[in-house]
């Protein structure tokens, strides 16, 4: 699989990101609402978000630590909109590979970015968030 579908896959409900982000459901509602994050909705209108998603839930959480305001926020991250390409999405594709992918397929690609995630001048994702998670 393609690592751009991948780590635009919707995978995680609100709750498990809430867990690993350490952000209410509030707030993780308020950052999409200020169209920070987009996340994908499922036909029973369920919020499903993504690797990069929880990426960036974390880069905004980590910037409102330093005292940024969300207009500041908005400028250095700016806005996703349904339509770009970093908007989360539910395809045919990726929504028949989510129902096929195991709780423990799941917890390995989720080891995979800790481990192999890292980009130029970015920290890998989540990388210390995540990892008290596997022992």
């Amino acid at each position: 699989m393609n690592d751009d579908i991948r780590k635009n896959m919707a995978l995680f409900p609100i709750g498990i990101v809430m867990k690993l982000t350490d952000l209410t459901a509030r707030q993780i509602r308020y950052y999409e609402q200020h169209e920070l994050v987009m996340p994908a909705r499922t036909g029973g209108n369920q919020r499903l978000y993504s690797f990069n998603d929880v990426s960036r839930l974390l880069e905004i959480k980590d910037l409102i630590e330093k005292g940024v305001n969300i207009a500041g926020i908005k400028q250095v991250l700016h806005t996703v909109s349904q339509d770009s390409d970093e908007a989360t999405v539910i395809t045919e594709q990726t929504e028949n590979k989510r129902r096929e992918m195991t709780d423990s397929q799941l917890h390995k690609m989720l080891k995979q970015q800790l481990i192999n995630g890292k980009r130029p001048g970015q920290v890998s994702l989540i990388q210390g968030e995540l990892s008290r998670f596997f022992h």
